[in-house]
């Protein structure tokens, strides 16, 4: 995203560049986007052909059928894939470093090199993101047990 796409605009005889923090979103959005959606395709597949049709038995259209019957089911059943989905876009961004965007192990390379206090560093920069993952984790169980996930039986 960052070399390639303004390479190719510029060979079409356009002045374009983009700036390291564009690319940086564009490339993690565009990643993590498509495996989000694969997580909800998964979702939906999970869900019995049998309760489309009977939402469409009942009268509803494919539309309503899907978004008040069958999304709310996926979303359900997504919950898990979709959080671990977004604990590893979080550790993805170490890869943006390679645009010289700073995030946390790029600042603490560059801190390192300054102070040559590897240990220390790598240290506090595992605590970081073990603490924000584990944040993410507690949001997790916390959302799977406010939306009583896996109760299969009637409400």
């Amino acid at each position: 995203m960052y070399f390639g796409i303004p390479q190719l605009i510029q060979s079409l005889g356009f002045n374009f560049r983009l700036s390291p923090f564009a690319a940086g979103v564009l490339t993690l959005s565009l990643n993590a986007g498509a495996y989000i959606a694969e997580i909800f395709r998964g979702g939906i597949m999970a869900i019995d052909t049998g309760q489309m049709e009977a939402a469409r038995s009942l009268g509803l259209s494919h539309y309503h059928a899907m978004f008040r019957i069958i999304l709310p089911q996926a979303t359900r059943v997504s919950i898990p894939s979709l959080v671990n989905q977004f604990i590893i876009s979080l550790k993805d961004t170490s890869i943006i470093s390679v645009i010289s965007l700073g995030e946390i192990v790029y600042e603490a390379k560059i801190y390192i090199g300054r102070t040559m206090q590897s240990f220390a560093t790598w240290t506090i920069v595992g605590a970081v993101y073990l603490g924000i993952i584990t944040a993410l984790s507690q949001v997790s169980r916390y959302v799977e047990k406010r939306i009583d996930y896996g109760n299969k039986g009637p409400r």
